[in-house]
């Protein structure tokens, strides 16, 4: 079985160290950017299966290549998970924002951190031929284009569907509307932020009609995730 690669993006020489043993140590295959710009060449060149990119880096700024990279075609689909030491929720709203899958705070424990990598390459490179998703009560069939929650059928509209199959990929990741817009309306699409709230309705209001229990979860200044219900 074929290691997955990991390009750590920081420039604490320390840190990288220690990442770089705990990650070698649980199989994975590593390697090391210590700025912006050579992140962004060995991402181009290497296609990494995920990368640990630090927020404040010579250069070119963590959220910047993180922009960069979803913004290449060749590159969108990578997954990344955002180090920093800012723990402020508006910082880690702009981190998630910028494209990233995941965010870790400093200091943090190597064992979290392996976790929560191997959490984001299994939601984030699911199985080729993947095509049924299931979450609490609700299954999604994508080649039937069917919807059933607690053995019941569930009607929605095509855009409500795209929303829902987003948020089942990723259970319990917060979307903002932004990101939202760009993973389910297209990047060259332009549509009112506010137009995701609508849709969000619609599709709360077509699970909840044949099922208990609200799995679509409002973050208050952050934006939408699929969740058990409280």
């Amino acid at each position: 079985m074929t290691k997955p690669v990991v390009l750590i993006v920081e420039d604490e020489a320390p840190l990288v160290t220690m990442l770089r043993y705990n990650l070698e140590k649980e199989g994975f295959q590593v390697c090391e950017a210590s700025d912006g710009e050579d992140a962004l060449i060995q991402i181009s060149e290497r296609k990494p299966d995920i990368v640990l990119l630090d927020w404040m880096l010579p250069l070119v700024s963590g959220l910047e290549v993180c922009r960069r990279i979803r913004r290449g075609p060749d590159t969108r689909a990578i997954p990344v998970i955002m180090l920093t030491a800012r723990s402020e929720e508006h910082d880690r709203v702009r981190g998630l924002d910028s494209g990233a899958d995941d965010y870790v705070v400093k200091p943090f424990s190597p064992s979290e951190l392996v976790a929560r990598l191997r959490a984001v390459i299994r939601r984030t490179q699911p199985g080729a031929g993947e095509e049924v998703l299931h979450f609490a009560d609700v299954k999604m069939d994508l080649a039937a284009h069917k919807v059933m929650r607690a053995g019941t059928g569930v009607h929605l509209g095509p855009t409500e569907f795209r929303l829902l199959r987003h948020l089942m990929r990723y259970p319990g990741r917060v979307f903002s509307r932004e990101q939202l817009l760009d993973a389910v309306w297209g990047h060259d699409v332009f549509v009112e932020a506010r137009t995701v709230d609508v849709h969000i309705r619609r599709l709360r209001k077509a699970l909840n009609a044949v099922g208990s229990g609200d799995i679509v979860r409002t973050v208050r200044s952050a934006g939408y995730a699929i969740d058990r219900p409280q």
